[in-house]
């Protein structure tokens, strides 16, 4: 999973990426400090593994993976080359998902880049140069279409489709709402377009610390911004960015009686990987053993040959059966023996559809 982290210069872009991934972008307090995108691999935290660990005195543990991009911050103009547009829109354009980063709190000692604090505004800032560099890709594939529309019954349909997209992003709204889709064919063209307009969107409410405690629920500008992702069928969450990039330096237990501290439950990086994994439709299986215990994320609906061909192609390939028990079913048992007594381990076969904690030992033979 790669998820690009995105927002206006000095909303708290930087220093989110810095806490998410103990990285070392420069964060300072002017626009386009963040030039060319910075990278951090980060591991989803999962007790399971740690648990199943100590029951296989397993040597090696491997948990999921997410990857974050920081990308430099956008201005008004960067669908036109303003500022470092073309660079943000290239760098955009290769995340499964945007993590926007919206400034919710005042600061006189931070200067924003449009002068006041308006969470709404700032989307749209954003919005619009992404909706405009989607209608530019429409655009030069309506011209090609229309050359060959008259004589060809598959391209007059998609010409169709493509001037409905248009005729949307026009209104000023996101491809992410957009469903006025005649058959699953042109659903299928619709994602082979890859517009940036269309990729899921999770909204970072960066707060003050006094708004940590309650979720910001007093906070009149994460309000707006969650009435905006209910709309659209996006995800928010609360983050202090500062306070994340606290919590990085601690250890484990420093974290958890600081978070205990302030009243907060999960730290930004907990919610931001529950989000992710809900709105990309994911789930994780694990496998356990004395060698390893690891964590695979899969699509919701992924059914078992093609789970086992996350692990290796030739798995995929050669599927007989998959030999399932849910990791709750397995700690009680403490192991695979006493669950085996049990009945609790299941053969399943090709149209089994893989669950969230699904312990799975793959048979196949190539």
């Amino acid at each position: 999973m790669k998820l690009g982290i995105v927002g206006l210069p000095n909303v708290g872009k930087s220093t989110l990426f810095n806490s998410m991934t103990s990285g070392k972008a420069e964060s300072a307090n002017y626009p386009f400090c963040t030039i060319d995108p910075n990278i951090g691999i980060v591991a989803v935290p999962d007790n399971r593994l740690t648990v199943l660990g100590e029951l296989f005195h397993t040597k090696k543990i491997v948990p999921a993976a997410i990857e974050f991009v920081d990308i430099a911050g956008l201005v008004k103009g960067a669908s036109k080359g303003e500022g470092l547009g073309n660079q943000f829109l290239g760098n955009i354009r290769e995340v499964d998902a945007i993590i926007h980063v919206v400034r919710c709190f005042e600061d006189e000692n931070v200067v924003h880049v449009d002068g006041r604090v308006d969470p709404l505004r700032d989307l749209e800032t954003i919005q619009y140069e992404l909706i405009f560099s989607d209608l530019e890709i429409l655009e030069r594939r309506i011209a090609k279409c229309s050359k060959s529309a008259r004589n060809d019954k598959a391209a007059a349909k998609e010409l169709e489709l493509l001037n409905k997209i248009k005729e949307h992003l026009e209104k000023g709204v996101s491809a992410l709402t957009f469903d006025d889709f005649a058959d699953d064919e042109e659903a299928a063209l619709f994602s082979g377009y890859q517009l940036l307009t269309a990729k899921p969107v999770i909204y970072a409410a960066n707060v003050s610390e006094g708004d940590l405690a309650d979720g910001a629920a007093s906070n009149e500008h994460v309000a707006k911004l969650k009435e905006k992702a209910k709309s659209e069928g996006s995800e928010v969450f609360v983050i202090c960015a500062k306070i994340e990039q606290e919590l990085a330096e601690l250890s484990d237990e420093e974290k958890s009686m600081f978070l205990d501290d302030l009243g907060v439950e999960e730290s930004g990086l907990q919610k931001l990987i529950k989000a992710s994994y809900s709105i990309l439709g994911l789930i994780s299986f694990l496998t356990a053993g004395e060698p390893e215990c690891r964590a695979w994320t899969i699509n919701k609906g992924t059914k078992a040959p093609q789970a086992a061909g996350k692990i290796h192609s030739d798995f995929e390939r050669g599927f007989i059966r998959a030999e399932v028990i849910s990791y709750d079913d397995l700690v009680a048992c403490k192991g695979h023996a006493l669950a085996k007594e049990k009945g609790l381990i299941r053969l399943e076969g090709k149209d089994y559809v893989v669950k969230d904690g699904d312990v799975i030992l793959f048979r196949f033979n190539v």
